[in-house]
């Protein structure tokens, strides 16, 4: 069994958004199949850790945490005594941590990509994205291996920074579902009786962790742009649901959309019964990078996916048959169309969809 050890720099238990689920199941099924150590954060809930054992090292804020000189003899002697097989490194915000172990120990490096995120930050508008961009670099060149969540990421790192081919790898983002779901309709059912949907009203779905601003974003084209489209149709009927935290408060909990056939349900516990119970899912994304977890997620539970041509980066299309549909970026016309035109249609998610984004298969070809 291989002896891993991970450090993961942000609190991602409980997680709230795709990105901090991605690394904590990610974390929970390589430690299933590994003697995996993580080192993080303090603000970790240990309680919802079952399959590795998890040190709270680092610094609560990110400035102290990012600088504490003092990693470097602590990670280093857990190294050289654990006798760890490598290290992976989640993002590459600690390259000079990284630089400093491997030159003291020897310990093979692995850095797990989800972003090229100096792009990341680029199209978040960040004036300091050209120093994470040179940060970035070092990482990639440091690194023994790399672990891509993107294709366009694998490929841009070999043809823009000439990394070698042989050290990138590509990983997806998982999903914990191995088969399409049977429960579809009782879901839907449940969603249209939590929120009063009569039967023959559609239900489109937007979801997201909302005070990032990519994610924001696209529920403002939902409101101002798409939304207004629909309600023109007055032979469609249909339901936006809008899940997510952390809405501005400024957008008083979207209620004077109500009338507008907006639902804003908050955070809900069981996004996955939302998932199956709607009929599309809506990602109008226009900048982020990296690939849209929900997404991913969306299809693994039988949800056709309607997405700008930024927000399908990062997913194989070819895999996905019929349930995702790609609308060139800013033509809020077609994508209304394509709503309307696919709200009633029922594909069915491929099988070597669940074989390529399988959380279980995606650990043993890391291994």
């Amino acid at each position: 069994m291989k002896k891993i050890l991970l450090i993961a720099s942000y609190q991602y238990l409980p997680y709230y958004s795709g990105g901090q689920k991605s690394i904590a199941q990610f974390l929970e099924y390589l430690g299933k199949e590994s003697d995996l150590t993580v080192i993080s954060v303090p603000g970790n809930d240990p309680s919802l850790i079952k399959t590795y054992k998890h040190l709270a090292w680092l610094k609560k804020k990110s400035v102290s945490r990012y600088s504490d000189i003092k990693l470097v003899s602590m990670i280093s002697s857990l190294t050289m005594k654990e006798k760890f097989d490598f290290i992976i490194w989640e993002h590459p915000y600690f390259t000079w941590l990284a630089s400093m172990i491997k030159r003291r120990t020897g310990i093979k490096t692995v850095l797990h990509i989800h972003n090229i995120e100096y792009q990341r930050f680029r199209s978040t508008g960040k004036a300091w994205w050209p120093l994470l961009k040179i940060y970035e670099k070092w990482f990639f060149k440091l690194a023994d291996q790399i672990l891509f969540v993107s294709p366009e990421d694998k490929r841009f790192a070999i043809e823009k920074w000439k990394i070698p081919e042989r050290k990138c790898v590509e990983v997806a983002f998982g999903v914990e579902i191995r088969e399409y779901p049977t429960d579809k309709e009782a879901c839907r059912k449940t969603v249209s009786a939590t929120h009063n949907i009569s039967g023959d009203e559609k239900i489109l779905l937007f979801n997201g962790l909302l005070d990032y601003k990519p994610n924001l974003d696209a529920l403002s084209i939902i409101l101002k742009e798409i939304n207004p489209l629909l309600l023109q149709k007055k032979d469609f009927n249909y339901k936006i649901i809008v899940c997510g935290k952390r809405l501005p408060s400024e957008l008083n909990d979207l209620k004077e959309y109500a009338a507008k056939n907006i639902i804003y349900a908050g955070f809900v516990e069981d996004i996955e019964t939302y998932f199956k119970g709607a009929d599309l899912f809506l990602n109008p994304v226009q900048s982020g990078g990296g690939i849209k977890t929900k997404m991913v997620e969306a299809i693994a539970f039988g949800t056709t996916v309607v997405t700008t041509e930024t927000g399908a980066m990062g997913i194989y299309r070819n895999i996905c048959g019929k349930k995702l549909i790609v609308v060139p970026d800013n033509d809020w016309k077609s994508f209304a169309e394509v709503i309307i035109e696919n709200a009633a249609v029922n594909q069915i998610t491929p099988a070597t969809y669940y074989e390529y984004y399988y959380w279980g298969n995606i650990v043993k070809k890391i291994l």
